[in-house]
């Protein structure tokens, strides 16, 4: 059966890729890849269904081995990953990452916003 979306491994395992706590205007914590002096910052959007707010953190932890291994993640790391500024690193959302790489997106839930520019 064909998979249309990125799916949840049973087993798996969480290597690369750091929380990074931080004072960014859009998050306070995200998923921080680094290769030697650059970083990229990845965050996916969270929805409480008891408040009904979304907020944006860090990246599902069964997923950041399979972006940081991607055949194609150094390429994309290599154009839009850069030097801390001020604390805080270039960002993409996980969605604009696995859209980069080609690979399955997550399914995409109705509360799910997105940003209208390359640059958050």
């Amino acid at each position: 059966m064909m998979r249309y979306h990125y799916e949840k491994p049973q087993i798996y395992l969480s290597m690369y890729g750091v929380r990074y706590v931080c004072e960014h205007p859009v998050y306070n914590s995200c998923t921080l890849f680094l290769i030697g002096d650059k970083g990229l910052a990845v965050i996916q959007q969270r929805f409480d269904a008891r408040t009904k707010t979304t907020w944006w953190s860090e990246v599902d932890s069964w997923l950041t081995d399979d972006l940081y291994l991607h055949p194609n993640f150094k390429e994309y790391f290599d154009k839009r990953a850069g030097a801390c500024t001020d604390g805080l690193y270039p960002t993409v959302t996980v969605r604009q990452l696995m859209w980069a790489l080609k690979m399955k997106p997550l399914p995409k839930a109705r509360w799910e916003t997105c940003f209208d520019r390359k640059d958050i």
